[in-house]
């Protein structure tokens, strides 16, 4: 090992910030010393009377003692742990009661960091002074010192004897404190690692984060999808008829504008809802999502790709809860891109709202024998969507056709 390696734990950057961190623990353990050393000094006067003093004791026991298990000393701990010893912690969740567990193990680390900084507290104030004089002597400056004022053989007498002294004992407080530091580092998860309920409570947020970005991945899948569909059969199509048909390519050219504008609206309000604010809350959406409202624009521009779409719907839409009728649009807008990229037409589309649910089915044909008609990957955000509003789905081949069904529970929204 080189002499680098051997002093690199004393001059490493983590190593003072772990030396604060334990001199807290000491600055923290001053008044439960001057404490500690004021009733020792009541306890051995003859003049207080035993039972009033064993009273005042136990009072004083107890008021020291309440901070250690406080949530609120937890919390600081964790805040001074993460700062100054670097160590990955979670913070404290909001409004979760702390187990007994967890406080007990908070205790006790809060013990030993204000036992260690003490020690390394009483160390600063009385070697790290020694040994600068002793460094002092070495050096030829005159720290006043008289020759009986050495400590044993370390004094004025033998200045290089007590100079190499000095230099071993700011050495070894030095690998004392990187110790201590490394050691608190490694016991911080263990005594102030999360709780059983801030775990739980960790888990399920992530869930929420995790199911909400899936939600809006199927979001964009949808919108985009369906969009970038339409404008490739449109464009397509503009292209076979531009010389015998201008006026078809320019309505081909106008239907695939509105459906890239609406495309972009969708993306910009997908990625408005990804991008998080200061507050770690998402901003408010800045643009509406689809519902079936706009079922008939859908169709037409499903149509103006030149897919056809015969579509029937009985029932009214706009009653749906608003949940419903997004997830019900978002699945139409699927299964008609399915269709178009998948199968071939034409499509038949019903909608219907029989009291407390909402049904949908669309039927294509089957292109070529073994295709998957009007599966796809798109299959699989369907399923995710209705399974999440606890409604069915079957999907598959009834011949040579493709047939998609869809109930969802609808319950009619109050109004007032």
């Amino acid at each position: 090992m080189t002499v680098r390696g051997v002093l690199a734990p004393l001059v490493r950057g983590s190593t003072w910030r772990r030396a604060v961190f334990l001199l807290l623990g000491g600055v923290l353990a001053l008044p439960y010393a001057l404490l500690a050393a004021t009733f020792a000094q009541l306890l051995g006067n003859d003049d207080v009377p035993r039972p009033i003093g064993a009273g005042l004791l136990l009072v004083a026991v107890v008021l020291a003692a309440v901070p250690v298990f406080l949530a609120g000393s937890r919390a600081l701990e964790i805040a001074a742990a993460r700062a100054l010893l670097a160590v990955d912690l979670p913070e404290p969740a909001p409004g979760h009661r702390i187990d007994r567990e967890t406080r007990l193990r908070a205790a006790l680390w809060i013990a030993l960091h204000l036992f260690t900084g003490g020690l390394v507290l009483f160390a600063a104030i009385s070697a790290f002074p020694m040994a600068l004089v002793f460094l002092a002597g070495l050096a030829g400056v005159d720290t006043g010192a008289a020759p009986d004022d050495g400590f044993g053989p370390f004094g004025p007498d033998h200045p290089l004897a007590a100079g190499l002294a000095g230099l071993a004992l700011l050495v070894a407080l030095g690998y004392v404190v990187a110790g201590l530091g490394a050691l608190a580092a490694s016991m911080a998860p263990v005594l102030l690692g999360p709780a059983q309920a801030e775990r739980i409570a960790a888990l399920e947020a992530r869930s929420a984060r995790l199911a909400e970005r899936n939600r809006l991945a199927r979001e964009l899948h949808d919108s985009v999808g369906h969009a970038l569909t339409v404008a490739t059969l449109q464009a397509g199509a503009a292209r076979e008829l531009l010389d015998t048909d201008p006026e078809f390519s320019r309505r081909a050219l106008r239907a695939i504008e509105e459906t890239s504008r609406r495309a972009m609206d969708d993306l910009d309000h997908v990625l408005g809802l990804l991008r998080e604010t200061e507050d770690g809350r998402a901003p408010a959406p800045t643009a509406p999502q689809a519902t079936l409202d706009g079922l008939d624009r859908l169709v037409a521009d499903t149509r103006a790709a030149g897919l056809i779409v015969e579509p029937r719907v009985s029932g009214t839409l706009g009653g749906l809860p608003a949940v419903v009728s997004r997830e019900g649009y978002r699945i139409v807008q699927e299964g008609l891109t399915n269709a178009a990229r998948h199968g071939r037409g034409p499509v038949e589309l019903r909608v219907a709202v029989p009291d407390g649910r909402l049904e949908i089915e669309l039927v294509n044909g089957l292109r070529g024998a073994t295709g998957p008609g009007g599966g796809g990957r798109g299959l699989d955000g369907m399923r995710e969507r209705v399974l999440l509003l606890g409604g069915q789905l079957t999907a598959g081949p009834e011949g040579d056709r493709w047939r998609v069904r869809v109930t969802l529970p609808a319950p009619r929204e109050e109004t007032g």
